[in-house]
């Protein structure tokens, strides 16, 4: 699905087959009505079930809810209110954050920490790099090597 928001706090949900593909000599298509009860469009992101969403205002305020909650509504439709704002304040930005399995991510996390000796280094499997023995410049002088004629 693609999230739309707009400035004065509304949004809503709209399952990506609305949009249609198009050449790069295309207008586009219109993502949302705009009107000055919501205001201009300020972000589009793609979401999936059970992520959460980031809203940001001018003022400061986060607000973080589930965009299972934000409506499924069509293209061309102004959305409804996802944030409350106070006068003057308006959504300056709008961030998918997805859900992760937080045991999935810890095995994953264990597993890279024994799959590889990272003690070894790798300057000795890398073609022209410095060795441990040698000075970081080049030569065991400390000197910068000559290329051969």
């Amino acid at each position: 699905r693609v999230l739309t928001v707009s400035e004065n706090g509304y949004g809503k949900r709209t399952p990506v087959e609305e949009f249609p593909c198009k050449g790069r000599g295309n207008r586009g298509v219109i993502a949302m009505a705009i009107s000055e009860r919501n205001g201009a469009l300020v972000g589009a992101v793609q979401v999936f079930e059970g992520d959460d969403l980031m809203l940001i205002t001018d003022q400061g305020t986060l607000v973080r809810t589930r965009t299972d909650e934000v409506s499924l509504l069509s293209r061309n439709t102004q959305g409804v209110r996802v944030i409350r704002l106070r006068e003057e304040e308006h959504l300056v930005g709008v961030q998918r954050v997805a859900e992760y399995d937080v045991d999935e991510v810890v095995e994953e996390l264990a597993g890279d920490s024994v799959e590889g000796d990272l003690g070894g280094g790798l300057e000795s499997d890398v073609e022209g790099a410095p060795s441990s023995e040698g000075d970081a410049a080049g030569g065991e002088d400390g000197a910068p090597e000559q290329p051969q004629d």
